[in-house]
């Protein structure tokens, strides 16, 4: 039997599928690419804001505790009042169990030591840094009485940063 004229034209909408699924694929794949890369760099983005919130609260805190006594000469700069000393934060209580919190916190937040590399490991690494951070800057806020909502948590939970002003502190 001689082959039908017509097979070309009756197969004209499966050929037509075949390149458009090919074309799609190939499209897929290079705009894939791209807007991962652009998701992976907010979703960093974000999450570097959290750590670098929680590495500046660990600075305030700890430059917030009590100093203590060494030499005759602190203890004359300190007793002098400051001129703005309506301007400082009042310092915490002394304690050591605070003290060890807020040394923590600052270790897992230090930006020299966080992992800027793109590996599931380093990853991993950091996320979990970040949660242990978390939870020591609750700890903290508790000890301290500065409790409330935790403006870190409600950054995490809606994914865009909150401000935050110095009458919230």
């Amino acid at each position: 039997m001689a082959e039908d004229p017509f097979d070309d034209v009756l197969n004209l909408e499966e050929q037509f599928y075949q390149e458009g699924y090919k074309e799609g694929q190939a499209d897929g794949v290079r705009a894939g690419r791209a807007e991962g890369r652009s998701l992976g760099l907010e979703k960093g983005f974000l999450k570097f804001v959290e750590s670098g919130t929680l590495y500046g609260r660990a600075i305030v805190w700890a430059n917030r505790l009590p100093r203590t006594s060494g030499t005759g000469a602190t203890e004359k700069a300190a007793s002098k009042p400051a001129p703005d000393e309506s301007r400082q934060l009042p310092p915490l209580p002394r304690n050591p169990r605070l003290e060890k919190h807020i040394t923590t916190l600052y270790a897992l937040v230090e930006a020299e030591s966080l992992s800027t590399e793109n590996t599931d490991e380093a990853v991993n690494d950091f996320d979990d840094r970040l949660k242990r951070a978390h939870g020591k800057a609750k700890i903290i806020e508790k000890m301290v009485g500065e409790g409330g909502r935790n403006r870190l948590q409600e950054t995490a939970s809606s994914g865009k940063p909150k401000t935050e002003g110095i009458n919230s502190i």
